[in-house]
């Protein structure tokens, strides 16, 4: 929205700074960390009245939960996607079809973690929504989205996937990329809601995680940028960066309740929403390896889920204590604020080797 007061820039200078992805990232981040300031109380006391119990804690999860984590709300994604829906609608170009198609992602993912915690609140069981349907409708808004990339993406690589390190080696799919993209959102997605078990762990890895691709849509989107760092140039996707800051803000608000002792949980709804969101950018960037090494953490979070099922499966045996690989650490005796501050450390290292990447070709 106020982009459009860049218009009216010939006749007040002033309203240039509009024109700015800059300006408007920075405005993004503040609008939605105030706006979940203001509203979150609220909103907190209104999810625990409606709640009762709050979210059912895992009966075989770490037992200090059961004490500590009993009777805390979920379904705090309700505050980050509100503050950064509203912050995005303000700052960003509307008129940019990747901010539409990375917000459409967003609320749809955000829409099914809604229900499953709808269902687990509901039932007072940790068990939500059944994983194949829930698997399916992922893939279905994944995938859509995916084929609106590449028709807007009118480049020869619309249908490629680069590789870090080596900037003339690509990889042209043609209609399998589709399949890989929706993957790739998918997948994000669930990796996120894997590491969001601790008060506070899934959050700043989700910032840091959107400072850095905020960096790299804004680099990608700029033509000179671009041929200076050799990427790839994908026009009109520098306007993600509004919605990273966007989320960077709402994710310092809610970051405010959630650190321990958590009034509040990000829940499903937050999660599945944050992930496909981040998975979308990374697509629509193309930059979908890249999201592996600054989401490692995550990666290792879901693959530790991996492991652990198919080594059950197979050999009755566990490799961890317990997966996801965060509750293995605290069974092994590190403290919940121990767990968290080492794996941000951990999100931070991850992201600036992924940002290396822009340079170190």
């Amino acid at each position: 929205m106020f982009y459009f007061l860049g218009q009216f820039a010939d006749q007040i200078s002033a309203l240039n700074v509009f024109r700015y992805i800059t300006f408007r990232t920075g405005g993004a981040i503040m609008t939605a960390l105030f706006f979940v300031f203001l509203f979150g109380p609220k909103i907190i006391a209104s999810l625990r009245i409606r709640q009762g119990h709050g979210q059912p804690i895992r009966a075989d999860g770490p037992e200090s939960h059961l004490l500590t984590k009993k009777g805390t709300p979920t379904m705090g994604g309700l505050m980050i996607l509100s503050g950064a829906l509203v912050a995005a609608l303000l700052w960003s170009d509307l008129s940019n079809p990747y901010v539409w198609v990375v917000i459409g992602v967003t609320l749809g993912f955000g829409g099914i973690g809604f229900y499953d915690d709808y269902l687990k609140v509901t039932k007072s069981s940790h068990k939500g929504f059944g994983g194949k349907a829930r698997l399916g409708l992922e893939f279905l808004i994944a995938g859509g989205a995916a084929f609106a990339v590449t028709l807007l993406d009118v480049s020869e690589y619309s249908e490629a996937i680069t590789f870090p390190f080596i900037k003339d080696l690509t990889l042209n799919l043609g209609l399998f990329f589709i399949p890989f993209a929706a993957f790739v959102m998918v997948g994000a997605g669930n990796a996120v809601n894997l590491t969001d078990g601790l008060d506070g762990l899934a959050i700043v890895p989700v910032m840091i995680a959107c400072a850095s691709f905020g960096l790299i849509a804004y680099l990608s989107g700029n033509a000179v940028f671009a041929s200076y760092l050799q990427i790839h140039h994908v026009a009109g996707t520098g306007e993600l960066a509004v919605i990273c800051g966007a989320v960077i803000g709402a994710g310092l608000g809610f970051l405010w309740f959630n650190a321990p002792p958590a009034a509040i949980f990000m829940g499903d709804t937050g999660s599945l929403a944050l992930g496909g969101m981040i998975g979308a950018i990374a697509v629509a960037t193309k930059h979908e390896i890249v999201l592996a090494i600054i989401g490692g953490l995550f990666v290792l979070e879901a693959v530790s889920v991996i492991v652990q099922v198919f080594s059950f499966k197979l050999t009755g045996k566990r490799v961890f204590r317990m997966a996801p690989i965060h509750h293995h650490f605290e069974i092994m005796g590190w403290t919940e604020s121990q767990v968290v501050i080492r794996f941000w450390i951990i999100s931070v290292v991850l992201a600036l080797l992924g940002l290396a990447t822009l340079k170190l070709r």
